[in-house]
């Protein structure tokens, strides 16, 4: 068994295209990478279901989240906000019990408390789109980065947003969490400059 996880582990993609090289760990690191990371996300579905998943991450590894993406894709409703806004108790612990997902009671409720709030800042906003976007005026914030070092891990912007979010009474939304999510749905464009996403 761990010869066959091993070996999937280590099947790249072959195509002689410069990436950033923190996702050469696996072939489904590398479709992120290329297919969704950094791409600006302007429907709210899918920013619920960064968020949710960028929540789940805290602590750990964004490999093991995708791993489990679609686990927690068949729990959580397909990342219907309005569906997840309406678990209970039991369905708390129903997922508790799914050793598809990272059962973390916290992390859990937190979704939950999380998928409220998203619909009410849908409410207030007209979209979380127009929400997480009005930061940066709908511009996205370009990188300039030659290695993986150079990169922060915080910035001034994801303060702000973080502080705001917190405000609002969402929960696992420090400022960490939030520049790696604004990386991933494009507000923030880190991709390395010798990267062949970088000018896409």
């Amino acid at each position: 068994m761990k010869v066959a996880i091993m070996a999937k582990m280590l099947t790249l993609i072959n195509d002689n295209k410069t990436r950033c090289n923190w996702c050469n760990k696996s072939e489904l690191y590398q479709r992120y990478h290329d297919e969704e990371w950094g791409i600006p996300v302007h429907d709210d579905v899918k920013h619920f279901e960064f968020l949710l998943l960028e929540t789940m991450q805290a602590g750990l590894s964004w490999i093991t989240i995708l791993n489990k993406r679609e686990n927690y894709r068949q729990v959580f409703a397909d990342f219907n906000p309005v569906k997840v806004a309406q678990f209970d108790d039991t369905k708390v612990e129903e997922l508790m019990q799914d050793v598809g997902i990272i059962r973390n009671r916290l992390k859990i409720k937190a979704a939950i408390n999380n998928a409220k709030l998203f619909l009410a800042t849908q409410a207030e906003f007209g979209s979380f789109d127009s929400y997480i976007w009005q930061f940066t005026n709908g511009e996205v914030i370009q990188g300039n980065w030659c290695t993986l070092s150079e990169i922060p891990i915080t910035s001034a912007l994801s303060d702000t947003v973080a502080k705001d979010l917190k405000k609002r009474g969402f929960k696992f939304v420090g400022s960490t969490t939030i520049y790696a999510h604004l990386q991933a749905i494009g507000v923030i464009n880190d991709h390395l400059v010798s990267c062949w996403k970088y000018n896409l």
